[in-house]
């Protein structure tokens, strides 16, 4: 059985986080993701979970990292600036391995910039943000639906993977409002418990260890230091060091198509739009309105890690065009995955989202 909503998306982000079996949020309020840390401060105390509001956002994803070892589904959310902030402390919980929830809704920036006005800047940053290196997961909601289904995916990545998952979406879809199903209940899957006799961080073939949640009577050393496999600092070992940050970073990257989620239209077309987030609705409606002319679609809900291999989904392209809210950051990841096509970056600042008849301008001049 589902239930019909007319929810905002902040709000759907919300929903869904509480139906993936969320239970503990700490955050620091920030436009445009207020609303998050409103909601999720009105709805954990009735639920059993734990709402706390720290100093900052350091502080923040601090008190999630934290929460997580003891066994709670733990996220906040917040926007640009805020994101910045939490470089450091991602980058710890990706050496240690913690599962988490991200959710930044993506302002106009750098700086404070334009706080009530969206835009898709931070892309390159959830990816490249953390010093070292790491690979990440970063999921793309186009809808207040996605809103729902995406976060819920993203609890369900970060305890299959054990790494941080972000939710990047931003000012317009996390305060538009749409109708949206809210089903009973949703897939969950749980974490995987170390074997016994397994070390801390010793990994099977899937290169992902159990996690000994505290207070379960497993011994575990958790630090930010490059670790041996029983969780001891080893940070002068080359051998060591490279083995644990390329597991690190293939336990994500080899599964990267597996993990891949998109729609494709028109393979066919020689010309085809590549969207993620808000663009995504613009595009559906310059293919809704030329219903006789062949224009591609791929749309990403997961960019990160980036799926080349649905470029190869359009083998007659000639043409890839790429409309988003930042100055390109996604036309230049996809630029080095083609061979012989052009790809056009329609970067777009200023907090307003492409037209449809911008789009197909677009594709009349490189028709």
């Amino acid at each position: 059985m589902t239930k019909l909503e007319f929810m905002q998306g902040n709000v759907a982000c919300c929903e869904g986080a509480l139906a993936a079996g969320c239970n503990f949020f700490g955050g620091y309020p920030i436009t445009p993701s207020t609303e998050i840390a409103e909601r999720m401060a009105l709805k954990m105390p009735k639920t059993g979970g734990v709402f706390i509001q720290m100093e900052d956002e350091i502080a923040s994803i601090g008190a999630v990292i934290g929460a997580s070892w003891t066994g709670a589904r733990a996220m906040t959310a917040t926007s640009g600036p805020g994101f910045s902030l939490m470089m450091e402390n991602l980058g710890y919980a990706v050496m240690t391995e913690t599962p988490c929830v991200v959710v930044n809704i993506q302002r106009g920036g750098p700086s404070t910039g334009q706080p009530t006005m969206s835009a898709q800047g931070d892309m390159l940053q959830c990816r490249f943000g953390s010093h070292g290196d790491i690979s990440t997961i970063a999921l793309v909601p186009s809808t207040v639906q996605e809103m729902f289904d995406l976060t819920v995916k993203a609890f369900n990545l970060a305890d299959r993977f054990r790494v941080p998952t972000f939710l990047m979406s931003d000012e317009t879809i996390g305060h538009m409002r749409e109708k949206i199903s809210i089903p009973d209940s949703v897939e969950i899957i749980p974490r995987k418990e170390p074997k016994p006799g397994m070390l801390t961080y010793e990994a099977e073939e899937d290169m992902i260890p159990g996690f000994p949640t505290f207070g379960k009577g497993y011994r575990a050393h958790v630090t930010g230091l490059t670790h041996n496999e029983r969780g001891y600092p080893d940070a002068t070992n080359p051998e060591l060091h490279e083995a644990l940050v390329r597991r690190l970073v293939d336990k994500i990257e080899s599964r990267r198509h597996e993990i891949a989620d998109y729609d494709a239209v028109n393979p066919d077309a020689e010309t085809v739009f590549i969207t993620y987030g808000p663009s995504t609705r613009t595009v559906r409606q310059v293919l809704h309105d030329h219903p006789d002319e062949i224009i591609g679609h791929l749309n990403l809900r997961i960019v990160w890690p980036f799926p080349e291999d649905t470029l190869k989904l359009f083998t007659n392209a000639k043409t890839f065009i790429v409309p988003e809210l930042n100055l390109g950051q996604m036309a230049r990841e996809i630029q080095r995955h083609v061979t012989g096509q052009q790809v056009i970056s329609m970067g777009r600042l200023g907090g307003t989202i492409h037209s449809p008849d911008e789009l197909y301008a677009k594709v009349q001049e490189v028709a």
